[in-house]
């Protein structure tokens, strides 16, 4: 897959398909920036600003943004548990208590 296409995928996934399942699957969150969030936030195990210079999908590298692809992708097929993520992702920011790392 190319760059392009990776940036192509990541913006359909945040900014179509999570927001479209939202309401379907009971998720914390609705909105593309909250998706931006926790998906980026859980492919570095922190907050995401840490670790890569905004704009996030231009900065990030192919790993990281392929890894919150595929946890973004995990999640509409059942098999991550978003609030279990976004839980996580406000415990780096400080806003509930972090998990431990693994």
């Amino acid at each position: 897959m190319t760059r392009d296409e990776l940036v192509e995928l990541w913006f359909d996934l945040t900014r179509n398909r999570m927001p479209a399942a939202a309401r379907e699957k009971g998720w914390p969150v609705h909105l593309d920036h909250c998706f931006h969030r926790i998906l980026l936030d859980n492919a570095v195990e922190a907050a995401w600003r840490t670790q890569i210079a905004a704009p996030a999908w231009r900065n990030a590298s192919d790993a990281i943004l392929g890894r919150a692809v595929a946890l973004g992708e995990a999640a509409l097929r059942g098999e991550a548990d978003l609030a279990e993520l976004n839980d996580k992702s406000l415990g780096w920011r400080g806003k509930r208590r972090a998990p431990p790392r693994r």
